[in-house]
């Protein structure tokens, strides 16, 4: 907080909205995002500028993608879809994927905290976890009215106070040839504490298997298919024929076409290692499932941050 204030305000401000306004919360967590981003983009000299200057150009620039690692980087670009959908979208946002934001929004800070705080004695705790018992319950609307108003004035008071310190600084830089010196001092303490940060081991659980569980979802039900049952659509048992002591396994994803045949197997692999690495594994799902349907399905295999599609019923090589 004391480092960060804005940040910490959007946060709680998002926080504070998962029950109440659960598309504001999506909202607020995708601003939050962008805050963080920009912050780093601004302070740590090992970023490389991207090509734009919107979250999406930010967050998938190579330099960032590499410095937060491929568990961060999906729990970022989830909240800004989410938030991305909650502003675009006339359908309502559930609470679930309002709270789901924002627990992505706190592995996010955790390690943004873990990464790039100055102070060693304000190193977030190790072991701390998202308690979703603490987030704040509905009012009762008379409640809620005067929360409401309260939150409407105070964002008007924030509004003008993020303003007047814009142009104070735009006034600042005008006038101090010596800001620079000083941004410059910034960035070598920060990469200091840095470098101090990320000595010290990572033993914080990102639970990076519920994020690329939820980011595989979701882009699937970007694409339609937005209504899967397990035991059919994920977790698809094969009876015979895998290299295992049973002969049995179950597909991460099967796409069935309306004629009950599947059209496409998906073989999902932890964020930490190649999505290429479930190639074989998706191959024998797909010699499974055309022997028992007589029908050989596409294959994708992905770590949930790449994806790569095979057609070898065509003849077509692998390709990302």
């Amino acid at each position: 907080r004391a480092e960060w204030p804005a940040l910490y305000d959007e946060a709680i401000r998002a926080e504070r909205l998962i029950h109440h306004d659960p598309r504001a919360a999506c909202f607020y967590a995708r601003r939050a995002i962008e805050i963080t981003a920009r912050w780093m983009y601004d302070k740590d000299s090992s970023l490389s500028e991207p090509y734009k200057k919107d979250l999406a150009a930010m967050l998938h620039e190579p330099s960032f993608r590499q410095l937060v690692g491929p568990t961060i980087n999906a729990k970022m670009d989830l909240i800004r879809r989410h938030g991305n959908n909650a502003v675009h979208k006339a359908a309502p946002v559930p609470k679930t994927v309002a709270e789901a934001s924002i627990k992505e929004l706190f592995h996010s800070l955790y390690w943004f905290a873990r990464t790039y705080t100055r102070q060693a004695a304000a190193l977030p705790p190790t072991g701390l976890e998202f308690d979703t018992s603490a987030v704040p319950r509905p009012l009762s609307p008379q409640a809620r009215a005067l929360k409401q108003a309260e939150l409407k004035a105070k964002e008007a008071e924030d509004e003008a106070r993020f303003k007047e310190q814009a142009e104070q600084l735009a006034a600042e830089r005008a006038q101090n040839a010596d800001l620079a010196r000083q941004l410059e001092e910034l960035k070598s303490q920060i990469a200091v504490a840095k470098a101090a940060n990320q000595a010290v081991r990572d033993t914080h659980d990102y639970d990076e298997q519920a994020t690329r569980d939820a980011f595989i979802d979701l882009l699937l039900k970007e694409a339609g298919w937005d209504l899967l049952t397990r035991g059919k659509d994920t977790e698809y048992p094969i009876a015979t024929g895998m290299p295992t002591k049973t002969g049995k396994g179950y597909v991460d994803y099967v796409l069935w076409g309306d004629d009950g045949k599947p059209l496409a197997v998906v073989e999902a692999k932890r964020t930490q290692r190649d999505a290429r690495d479930g190639q074989q594994q998706a191959k024998l799902y797909a010699d499974a499932l055309e022997k028992q349907f007589n029908r050989r399905p596409v294959i994708f295999y992905t770590n949930g941050y790449e994806t790569y599609l095979w057609d070898d019923g065509l003849g077509y090589p692998p390709r990302q």
